[in-house]
């Protein structure tokens, strides 16, 4: 099939001839008619199919012109990259048509938000945190939302949006389309589906936790981090064709560590994102790294939901992932676009159960290679993985003292001192006095 034979607008389509797209991908191809019918929607596909043009083409093809200044489509996704990737698509599919697009997100000046929100809106694309906040300023009314779309839906309940999700569900109106797109669906997606909407389609293009065909997937059992970091250096030496690496680190200490050691052996060629770092910086990480002015880009889950980042050679699991879903969402930032892409993953005696816990989960098994020859294995390990001892005093059983004499004891010489009186008492040249006794002075009686 091509775009053509979608029922889609003269404005779109060459939109789309401009973007060099030809062929709707399975799910954009599936889940087109049943938008466009009206229906609730929860869509599944595997992460780099297309999911975010699956919304976007029903919805802009029914979008009509209007000078209102409430916004009538709200999009929800977990990151502030994907709001501005969002923000872009929409941009992009919209050049020939009049579309009034504003996307808010935290880490920004709130004031400039509120001042494109008052000057009038179509489309509103946000993170729920900030959502939340501009709805209670009394400048963003949501009484006009005919459709709501939840993107990445599992990844917004995992990052702890539940509340704002279900505050938000409360505020706008009741009549409206309710669009969810997402790689997996767990049973909290399941649960939020079930409390708040009803008669929802759900288009499954292929079962949830399947792995992208295009990606070759394997692994190294690596001992500890060092042996990973000189894994790590080994590989990008030694590979020209690792030319645009993701790596990606379970916490922000690790991303920001594992950033010094190889930023150091490839001098101005290694990048570092995470929800620490200021949203100019982010954005010129990503930048930069799409550009090729970088060749590794350091990072944590943050981008690893939605955002299409073109020609990613290799993904490098420095650490396993903690849960399948997050596994398969990382590796599926390379190979999009019907591309090739590799992913590896450096897996430690702890992480086994992970892996085991991700080939579980895609129903395939991760194959391993032996470590190259010429690889230092470092007998060092970190605070991390050596955690002390918890137990290494005994706190049931109190200290012996040694040569305790009992609560009840002689006194020391020392303190066997005799109390005197004052300082003239205790001088020898008066000698001790007697303590002389105080005189009773009686009342004058008076002659009446």
């Amino acid at each position: 099939m091509i775009f053509e034979e979608l029922n889609l607008s003269s404005s779109l389509l060459k939109a789309l001839a401009d973007l060099e797209f030809v062929n709707p991908t399975p799910i954009q191809e599936k889940a087109f008619p049943v938008v466009m019918s009206g229906k609730d929607v929860i869509g599944i596909a595997q992460t780099g199919t297309g999911k975010t043009l699956a919304y976007l083409l029903p919805i802009l093809r029914k979008f009509t012109f209007s000078n209102q200044k409430d916004p009538r489509i709200l999009i929800l996704v977990p990151t502030r990259e994907l709001v501005i990737q969002v923000v872009e698509e929409i941009r992009k599919l919209t050049t020939y048509m009049t579309v009034r697009v504003v996307g808010v997100y935290g880490g920004t000046n709130i004031n400039n938000q509120k001042q494109e929100l008052y000057d009038g809106l179509d489309i509103l694309v946000a993170t729920p945190g900030r959502l939340v906040d501009l709805s209670m300023t009394g400048i963003l009314r949501l009484k006009s939302i005919q459709k709501l779309v939840i993107d990445e839906v599992d990844e917004m309940l995992n990052l702890g949006f539940r509340a704002q999700l279900i505050s938000l569900m409360e505020i706008i109106p009741v009549k409206r389309q309710n669009l969810m797109f997402s790689a997996t669906l767990t049973e909290d997606v399941e649960k939020l589906i079930a409390d708040f909407f009803s008669n929802t389609t759900k288009i499954e293009v292929v079962p949830h936790g399947t792995p992208i065909k295009k990606i070759i997937q394997f692994g190294y059992h690596v001992p500890n981090y060092n042996t990973k970091v000189n894994l790590l250096e080994l590989l990008l030496a030694e590979n020209k064709e690792y030319n645009r690496v993701l790596i990606f680190v379970n916490t922000k200490k690790t991303a920001d560590r594992l950033f010094e050691r190889i930023e150091a052996k490839f001098p101005g060629k290694v990048g570092i994102l995470h929800s620490n770092k200021s949203q100019n910086f982010r954005i010129n990480a990503l930048k930069y790294f799409e550009e090729g002015v970088t060749r590794v880009l350091v990072t944590t889950d943050v981008i690893a939901r939605g955002l299409d980042i073109s020609d990613v050679s290799h993904v490098i699991n420095f650490e396993m992932a903690e849960t399948p879903g997050d596994y398969i969402n990382r590796n599926g930032r390379t190979g999009r676009a019907n591309k090739d892409g590799v992913a590896i993953s450096f897996i430690n005696e702890k992480e086994k159960t992970l892996q085991l816990e991700a080939e579980v989960f895609m129903n395939m098994e991760i194959p391993i290679e032996p470590l190259p020859e010429n690889l230092v294995i470092s007998n060092v390990f970190t605070e991390e993985e050596n955690p002390s001892n918890l137990f290494d005093k005994n706190y049931f059983n109190a200290n012996s003292i040694k040569f305790s004499q009992g609560a009840y004891h002689e006194k020391k010489e020392k303190n066997k001192k005799i109390n005197l009186g004052g300082p003239g008492h205790r001088n020898p040249k008066f000698g001790v006095q007697k303590k002389q006794p105080v005189p009773i002075i009686k009342p004058p009686k008076f002659k009446f």
